[in-house]
């Protein structure tokens, strides 16, 4: 069977052990067991496979779009949508639970980052919006959805931790400001989430539970005080101080504020508060959830 736990088209997370366990050579998460584990689809085409398979727009698939679903209903599987601010655990706790379940897992922030660091490689004015939105077309994007296999790839490249770096941080917010990039990439994470094997997704960022999966069966905003995302993100970043990475964070909550509401749920959207959970519980939350939708 073909492996398709690398999406090719057009985490900041450092791996956390949850001590959560499930999937198909661990204790039973409650769920399913998947008869396939997300495996690869590999390379950068967004118009088509090989042999012509495929064709279309951004954001087409090789199959058809099954005809009479809502706007947003994309993936014939269990899809969890995850929504937060920045420093709240979204990345962590989501790729925790998507190992847990046996799911895929998608960061959506990486592909934002991605197409930054491919603008600044281009030389690309980031006031320039249009110059901006053309940089698109040359955007190679490839993302593993496997937990446990994640990387982030442009025209090739491994991109995984240079998409971190404060420059390319810098430059996000010029990015994700842009409606006509928000719908490119919304679309992008859609056939994500559509290509990717295994019965289940985890995609996580802004404005999931909203606007890329609005139908899905779980939907959480995930959040904790400020204070304490802004101690959990400094322990994470080692190359700043940790002034200048709550500072960094208030900026990036700001800049996103404008576009997106991430602090208040939708209606639907279950609200998991983390100020007063560790890790494993925050995750544990998560399965739980997933595991009350199939009931």
């Amino acid at each position: 069977m073909e492996d398709r736990s690398s999406m090719g088209l057009n985490d900041n997370d450092t791996t956390l052990e949850s001590g959560v366990t499930g999937g198909p050579d661990a204790p039973d998460s409650g769920l399913p067991t998947p008869v396939d584990q997300p495996g690869p689809l590999g390379g950068g085409d967004v118009t088509g496979g090989p042999g012509g398979q495929g064709g279309g727009e951004l954001g087409s698939t090789r199959d058809p779009m099954p005809a009479g679903l809502p706007a947003g209903a994309f993936v014939a599987k269990f899809v969890i949508a995850v929504d937060g601010p920045a420093g709240s655990g979204k990345s962590s706790v989501s790729r925790a639970a998507a190992r847990a379940l046996g799911f895929g897992y998608q960061d959506t922030g990486a592909a934002y980052r991605a197409l930054a660091w491919h603008a600044l490689q281009q030389g690309v004015d980031l006031d320039d919006a249009a110059a901006v939105v053309s940089a698109f077309d040359s955007f190679d994007y490839a993302i593993g959805t496997d937990p446990d296999d994640y990387f982030v790839r442009v025209g090739g490249v491994d991109v995984t931790d240079a998409i971190r770096t404060p420059e390319v941080t810098a430059a996000v917010a010029h990015i994700a400001k842009l409606p006509e990039v928000r719908a490119k990439l919304v679309s992008l994470f859609r056939q994500v989430m559509r290509m990717a094997e295994g019965q289940g997704i985890i995609t996580e960022g802004r404005d999931i539970t909203t606007v890329v999966a609005p139908d899905a069966e779980v939907r959480i905003l995930l959040t904790a005080d400020e204070s304490v995302r802004m101690a959990r993100r400094s322990a994470e970043v080692t190359t700043q101080s940790a002034e200048e990475t709550s500072a960094a964070l208030a900026r990036r909550d700001a800049a996103d504020a404008k576009v997106v509401d991430f602090m208040n749920a939708a209606d639907g959207v279950t609200t998991l508060d983390s100020t007063d959970l560790d890790f494993d519980q925050t995750v544990q939350a998560v399965v739980d959830l997933a595991r009350s939708a199939t009931n």
